[in-house]
This record gives C-alpha cells, structure tokens and sequence, in this order.
C-alpha cells in the first residue's frame, strides 16, 4: 500500500510560481513512475506530467510545457511540479499518483495510487 500526501497548494497572482510536494509513504517509492494530474471546477481531470521511476524521463500536456517542471528525490519519497508563469486557467486541484508502469503514463486509469489533492488558485 502507498499513501501520497500532497502539499504546497495555495492563492498566487497570475505570473507567479508555486512548488508542489508529494510525499509518499513506500519502501518501493524508487519503482514507481509518478504523475500529476489536475481538476478543475466541474471538469474532468487531466494529465499534467509524469516522471519514470528513476527521473531519467518526463512528459509535460501541451498546456504545461516550458512552465511547468517534474522532479523526483527518490531519497527522499518525495515527487515535486514547479510551476511557473502561472495563468488563472491553471486553477484546479492537483493530484500526484503513483503507477508500476516504470516509465509513466498519461492515462489515468494506469496509475494505481492516488493522493487527496491539494488547491491552487492562480488570480487575475
């Protein structure tokens, strides 16, 4: 069993930066790729980014690439998502998940380990 705890949510203006941390409870952290994903009010959630199990290899959705970075500290369990010249329509709750598949996914329903969220709110 793998719990993830995210944290670093928060209210930034527009063009500012945010660090997301996913803090993962696993002996096996270093197996598994990892990924955030992200919710928007009365949308579907969607692929943001994902990282393989040894941070060798990333993958960003179009809307997120060059602002947006992935990292891992398997040391550390820990996944991060730096966000940069943040926009309103980045607005959601971001997820991170845990997946076997060692190089990552995009799809949602591969990833086997799921955290709570936590809020970013980017204001105009």
């Amino acid at each position: 069993q793998v719990q993830l705890a995210e944290s670093g949510g928060g209210l930034v203006q527009a063009g500012g930066s945010l660090r997301l941390s996913c803090a993962a409870s696993a002996p096996s952290f270093s197996r598994y790729a990892m990924g955030w994903f992200r919710q928007a009010p009365g949308k579907e959630r969607t692929f943001v980014a994902t990282i393989s199990y040894n941070g060798a290899s990333t993958y960003y959705a179009d809307s997120v690439k060059g602002r947006f970075t992935i990292s891992r500290d398997n040391a550390k369990s820990t996944v991060y998502l730096q966000m940069d010249s943040l926009k309103p329509e980045d607005t959601a709750v971001y997820y991170c998940a845990a997946n076997f598949r060692p190089l990552g996914s995009v799809v949602m329903t591969t990833y086997d380990y799921w955290g709570q969220g936590t809020q970013v709110t980017v204001s105009s």
